[in-house]
Parts: structure tokens; sequence; C-alpha cells
């Protein structure tokens, strides 16, 4: 019988998201083939620090998205550049605990989806799961991600970006001058909707500026298109699928936090959505163009808003997206005819299909 592939789960992290990531991560380890895969499991708190976790041990409050919480091991790991089948995952404690063959990195956010992880991993030659650095890093700047959309030709909502040195400087009369009202200011590098205000007056606006820089030394101040919410999951690598849209109905003011992951009934999630098929096509044509236009690989979802006259404009893409059982990246392909089970055996193979392409490239000049 042949051995099972060894994957290193990384959750967690030092990110706004990072309940968001244990959420994630139990879903994925609930549902990853164990007759073909070894999973280890390395929890990253909050500080940075990475633990060797135990499957049955790793989450405190594990049924509760107010209270979950990583449960810290007494082991501290790291993981460090080898020669390729070596021991790349070391305990600091002075063992070795083996190889991973491979990563899924469950990250959202900062120093996980934004080319962080991305780097560290590539450097240790460890095949991963999603984007490589670059995708990682503008599908998470979204301000980088709509300069690149729009220079594309993709529809996407007007905006202005401020760094934390000029946002002294923006006007609220003028801000609604050019984007019109309500607003909506957010981080320009954070997802999961944290920090993300909608604006419909001075006092809101100041307030939401200053909400958002708590977050990041750059925000995003955007159109609100009136219409609906739509999703699309992309899978693959250089020839990538779309999967069925689906349609977010948020209860709350938008599509919030507490939304997606603390209320129950915060949004209902219509999948597939129900929209003519020449919309549909669109959707799924544009997501198809966002993420390899944003060099994105393994998976994201698109993020859309639809007019009433059918208009459809790209919000945003996300690299990591959540990954809970009822996240809407597996439930648009387990809609489209991906289980959860697959979807995840499918994500793995992409991370190690790469990793055999990019160690047929050379990395020396032949100089006789």
């Amino acid at each position: 019988m042949a051995s099972k592939i060894r994957v290193g789960i990384l959750f967690g992290g030092k990110s706004a998201e990072h309940e968001v990531s244990l959420q994630s991560a139990k879903s994925i380890v609930e549902a990853i083939d164990k007759d073909k895969y070894e999973i280890v499991l390395i929890g990253i708190d909050k500080t940075g620090q990475w633990y060797l976790n135990e499957a049955s041990t790793f989450l405190l409050h594990a049924d509760n998205p107010k209270l979950i919480a990583l449960n810290r091991s007494n082991e501290h790991v790291t993981l460090v550049p080898t020669k390729a089948q070596e021991r790349n995952l070391v305990s600091l404690g002075g063992g070795s605990i083996g190889a991973v063959d491979v990563v899924f990195p469950v990250l959202h956010g900062p120093y996980g989806e934004d080319g962080s992880m991305q780097g560290l991993l590539k450097v240790a030659d460890v095949p991963f799961v999603g984007s490589d650095v670059l995708g990682a890093a503008v599908s998470m700047d979204k301000d980088v991600m709509k300069r690149l959309l729009k220079e594309a030709g993709i529809p996407t909502p007007k905006y202005l970006a401020a760094t934390q040195a000029t946002c002294a400087k923006l006007s609220y009369d003028d801000t609604i001058k050019a984007l019109g009202s309500p607003l909506f200011v957010k981080p320009a590098n954070l997802g999961s909707s944290v920090g993300v205000s909608k604006v419909e007056d001075k006092q809101q606006f100041a307030a939401a500026v200053r909400d958002a820089l708590q977050y990041d030394n750059k925000i995003m101040i955007e159109q609100c298109i009136g219409g609906r919410e739509i999703e699309c999951s992309v899978l693959g690598n250089e020839d990538p699928i779309a999967s069925l849209p689906g349609e977010i109905k948020p209860t709350h003011a938008f599509y919030s936090y507490d939304a997606k992951y603390i209320d129950a009934h915060g949004a209902e999630l219509i999948v597939p959505a129900k929209l003519p098929p020449a919309v549909t096509a669109r959707v799924q044509e544009l997501a198809l163009m966002a993420f390899q236009v944003l060099c994105c690989e393994g998976m994201a979802r698109v993020d859309f808003f639809i007019t009433p006259e059918d208009e459809v404009y790209v919000n945003e893409l996300n690299s990591i997206p959540g990954f809970t059982k009822i996240s809407m990246y597996p439930k648009l392909w387990e809609a489209s005819g991906i289980g959860y089970s697959e979807l995840i055996d499918r994500l793995i193979q992409l991370a190690l299909d790469r990793h055999r392409r990019l160690h047929k490239l050379k990395t020396n000049v032949d100089l006789k």
C-alpha cells in the first residue's frame, strides 16, 4: 500500500482574521480523506509563534465562534529549508518531526494570505496550496488589486485609496462628490469584513476612517453599488474552472463579520444564484479573468455586485477564502458537483502539480 501524503495544515495566524482561520481548519480536519492523507497540525498564535498540535485537542470552544481559540501545545516548531524529502519541520526543543509533503495554509489576512507565508514556504521548497507569492500579495492589497482589474478592463466599483499619512487630507464632501453616498470604508489589506463600515454622513466617515486605520496603514473608500451580492469560486492552476455563482442576502446593514461568522441568521445564502443564463456566464467569465489577471493559482473566491440592470462589477478576490463547511467557496463547488472532501483533494494535487512543474525550471546557468 502506498504511504500517505503528509499534509501540514497551517492555521490561526497573526491577523485579525485569526478566529476565522480556526473555524476553517476545523472543517478541513474533519473532512480530509484520512485514508490518503496524514495531517500535521501547525497552529500559529496571535503573536506569530508556531505550535505542533494534536487533532483531538487543537481548539478550545471549537463549537462557539465567539469563544473559539487555539489550544497552544508545549511543542514549538518551525519550518526550515532543506533538501527535498528531508526533515523540514523541526521542533525548537531539539527534536525532529520529519518532512511534510505539502502544506495547506488556511490563513486569512496579513502574514498568511498576503504572500508572506507563501514566500517562506517557497524558500523552504515545500509545495503549498493556493496562490504563489505574487498572486497572494496583489490579491491581498485591494488598492493594487483594483488597479490591475481596471487595467485589464474588468469593471470594478469606483474607489479612493489613502494612507495613514494622507488620511488627514480626506474631505467627506469631496469624497461623496467623487464616489456618491453611501460609502464603504475598509482596510486595504484585510478580509472577512473586519474594520469595514458603511458610511452615510460626515460623523460616520471620520469614525470609519479611524476604525479602518487600526488594522492597516492604507484604507479603501469605495462606491456603494446598489444591487445583488454574488460570489463565484475558481479552482485550478494554468487552466482554471469557475463554479456556479451564489447569492448573499444579508439581514444586517451589509455582509459584516458578525453576519458571516457569528450570527447564524446573519445572511441568506442562495446556492446557486437565480440569475439569467447570460448573467451567470458573464460572472463566470469575469471570475476567470480576474483570477488570471491577478496571477492566482489553486483557489479563489471572486465577489461581485450586480445592478438591477444586470451590470456586473467585480468587487474583490480572496485568494484564501473562508473554508468552513458553510462558507461560500466550498458550498459553490458542492452545488457545481465537487464535494468538500474532493475539493480538498483537488487543491492538494494542484499544489503538488505546480511544485513538480516549477522544479523542472533551471535555477543555474552553465558557464562552460
